[in-house]
């Protein structure tokens, strides 16, 4: 029997990281949703870069970039992290570089594991189908904002911690794990009203990004499971997805 814990956030990786080799990164508002959604409408690759300025020098280079911090496109960039951005048809078979406040940090942080693949609420399914026959020990690792605790991704860690439990074939050890199954399963049925009073909601409420909040606590709305290979996030080769399952 394998192993599934939930991280908080990356304030709390170097506490669990040294155990897994499997780590799945979430960010639910917005950037793994983003991403998720990136490559269910075709883009070739999405390069999670830490800093604007590592954005910016490749944007010299001729890539396609875009940025966010705080919420908000970064100036110079012609996009940020809405998921929205990512559903045009002119990206189709094309290379973003891609900086944000806290889901590409944490990306990067785990980018020496052997496997890093990226979740959202709406990726649960596929995402829960495909590592519940890894027989592999999981880190959840939630992005939450600036090295603090979030709602959204700790809900979404939850999900996918409690369907990978009930699957028989993980136990869970630390207290982080049990706390996020049991406010996954408080928030289950409206998520959108359990998440009403979340900080990051209120950012984004702010900035009039609600259809962006909707969006992302939508269950199910893509089947493509990014992977980290050799530095870019690429969609997850569907005979590997459909390896899993045998």
């Amino acid at each position: 029997m394998n192993r599934i814990e939930v991280c908080f956030s990356p304030g709390e990786y170097h506490l669990y990281e040294a155990d897994f080799q499997l780590v799945v990164v979430l960010d639910v508002l917005r950037a793994t949703s983003a991403i998720c959604t990136a490559m269910e409408y075709g883009l070739k690759e999405i390069i999670p870069v830490a800093s604007v300025e590592e954005a910016r020098k490749l944007q010299s280079e001729g890539y396609l970039a875009a940025a966010e911090r705080g919420g908000q496109i970064v100036e110079g960039f012609d996009m940020g992290n809405s998921p929205f951005s990512y559903m045009e048809p002119a990206l189709k078979g094309k290379s973003v570089v891609l900086t944000t406040t806290n889901g590409t940090k944490a990306i990067n942080m785990a980018k020496d594991k052997e496997t890093v693949v990226i979740g959202s609420l709406n990726n649960l399914d596929a995402l829960c189908h495909w590592l519940i026959r890894q027989r592999r020990d999981i880190l959840v690792l939630g992005s939450g904002w600036k090295d603090k605790f979030n709602l959204e991704d700790t809900i979404c860690a939850g999900a996918i911690a409690d369907k990978c439990l009930k699957s028989g074939r993980f136990f869970a050890d630390e207290d982080s794990t049990v706390a996020a199954k049991f406010i996954y399963r408080s928030a289950r049925d409206n998520m959108f009203a359990f998440l009403k009073a979340s900080s990051h909601r209120r950012r984004l409420r702010k900035l009039n990004l609600n259809e962006d909040v909707k969006y992302c606590l939508t269950p199910n709305n893509c089947s493509a499971i990014p992977v980290l290979e050799n530095g870019s996030l690429v969609r997850m080769n569907q005979e590997t997805v459909e390896a899993a399952t045998l």
